[in-house]
């Protein structure tokens, strides 16, 4: 489940989420947000449940986020800026977005394209430039490729710095 303007998770659950409050293998529901007297609830969380860095994904070829997603996603980015946790965002199917980045992986940080998107985002949701990353989505591929590991893998080495530096800040 997304943000999805009705069917979506509510931000208040998220905010829940957020300072740990929900349990392991939680089922959420858009129309009954998570109270306290539901079994999911987690009253006392410990430092391990709370959110340690909290990643937006956002597809590199969708049109404009929907106003109400939008507002829906700034409630929860204050929340988590107000928790002091740390964000990023990924800018998936980078490749499906641009012609140079298709023909060629290696070009994704000098597409116009890609950088405008990223920019968007950044102005939309106040996500700095350099805590978001595209990525290409492995979705044709038989086998793997080096250029595609190279954006996950960079990505994935900014989560878990951020998420250290959230630990040890603790």
């Amino acid at each position: 489940m997304g943000l999805e303007e009705e069917s979506g998770i509510t931000a208040d659950d998220v905010k829940l989420a957020l300072k740990g409050h929900v349990k392991e293998g939680h089922k959420f529901n858009s129309t009954a947000p998570l109270s306290d007297s539901d079994t999911g609830y987690n009253p006392s969380p410990c430092a391990d449940d709370r959110v340690h860095v909290l990643v937006w994904v956002c597809s590199a070829n969708s049109p404009k986020i929907n106003e109400s997603v939008l507002k829906k996603m700034r409630d929860i980015r204050d929340a988590a800026s107000d928790l002091d946790i740390p964000q990023m965002a990924l800018l998936t199917k980078v490749d499906e977005a641009c012609r140079e980045t298709e023909k060629d992986l290696k070009d994704v940080y000098s597409s116009k394209h890609v950088k405008q998107k990223m920019a968007d985002f950044s102005s939309a949701l106040g996500v700095p430039l350099n805590c978001i990353l595209p990525v290409k989505n492995y979705s044709e591929e038989i086998a793997i490729d080096d250029d595609v590991d190279s954006l996950i893998l960079s990505a994935l080495r900014l989560m878990i710095d951020l998420g250290d530096d959230f630990i040890n800040n603790m």
